[in-house]
């Protein structure tokens, strides 16, 4: 095994972007996870817009979120270890993503260390997982999702799972987040899981 990849095991890194579309929770309930999860390292890059959400739709300052991380880097810094496929890294989650960064991700803008990062594991084929959020959407998001796609990206919008029976916002949280671990190979508690129903007996 070369030796760039010697420790992806021990720890599993982990990157969890938060950009700037609504939906800071999923990202900083990753974070709880991950922070919680034996033999994971977690790093965080926020966009600008991100951090403006995340004090605007969770009362949560700076400091509180950046704890929550093992490593943080600045959106601004393109030289951060994560811009560069060397990075031994399993995998990342954009949680939420935005439209913009959708749009940068499908057409391999590397313009801040959030979309690098993403680029990043898309060429060298590693789990990026896209958390979008946007409703309704336009013909230009569908065919920046189709790319992605194509390209080995997940699309994985935070729908709502009714028929587990969400008895709060943070159990319908819970659920996509668990989505995305699942995506991740990650192992969590955090959602339970389809189990099948029994076929009613015809009378």
């Amino acid at each position: 095994m070369s030796t760039a990849f010697a420790h992806i095991s021990a720890p599993r890194r982990i990157i969890v972007a938060i950009s700037g579309a609504s939906g800071a929770v999923y990202g900083a309930r990753l974070l709880q996870v991950l922070r919680d999860t034996p033999g994971v390292e977690s790093h965080l890059v926020v966009s600008d817009t991100g951090w403006r959400n995340i004090e605007h739709e969770l009362d949560m300052d700076r400091d509180f979120i950046e704890d929550m991380a093992d490593e943080v880097h600045d959106a601004h810094n393109l030289g951060a270890a994560i811009a560069s496929g060397s990075f031994a890294c399993s995998g990342m989650v954009i949680a939420p993503c935005s439209m913009r960064t959708l749009a940068a991700v499908a057409h391999g803008l590397s313009d801040n260390l959030l979309t690098r990062a993403a680029d990043v594991m898309l060429k060298e084929r590693r789990r990026l997982v896209l958390l979008v959020r946007e409703s309704p959407l336009h013909a230009t998001h569908l065919r920046n999702m189709l790319s992605v796609t194509e390209m080995g990206g997940i699309i994985c919008p935070p729908v709502p799972a009714f028929y587990l029976h969400p008895q709060s916002i943070g159990d319908i949280v819970n659920h996509s987040v668990a989505r995305a671990l699942d995506l991740l190979d990650v192992p969590h508690n955090l959602a339970k899981r389809w189990e099948g129903m029994e076929l009613a007996e015809a009378a």
